[in-house]
C-alpha cells in the first residue's frame, strides 16, 4: 500500500541541479525600489520622540512617588 510516494531513487549518480540552480525563485521582474533617506528618518525621530515622552513621564512618576514616600515617612 503506497500513498503516492513512489519515486524512483538512484543514488549511483549525482543529481544534475545546474539548470535549477541558476534560476530565481521569482521569475517576476525585481524591481529596485529606492526609499528616501529622509522619509526613514522622520520615521526614526516619531517613534524616538514617543520613546522620549514614555521615558519622561515615567521619570516624573517616579520622582513624585518618591517625595511622597519621603513626606510620608518623615511626618
Amino acid at each position: 500500500m503506497t500513498k503516492g510516494f513512489e519515486a524512483e531513487v538512484n543514488l549511483e549518480e549525482t543529481p544534475n541541479l545546474i539548470n535549477t540552480a541558476e534560476k530565481p525563485l521569482k521569475s517576476d521582474n525585481i524591481q529596485n525600489n529606492r526609499v528616501d533617506i529622509n522619509v526613514l528618518k522622520a520615521r526614526a525621530k516619531k517613534i524616538q520622540d514617543k520613546q522620549n515622552i514614555k521615558n519622561s513621564i515615567f521619570i516624573i512618576f517616579l520622582v513624585t512617588v518618591i517625595a511622597f514616600a519621603g513626606i510620608y515617612f518623615s511626618a
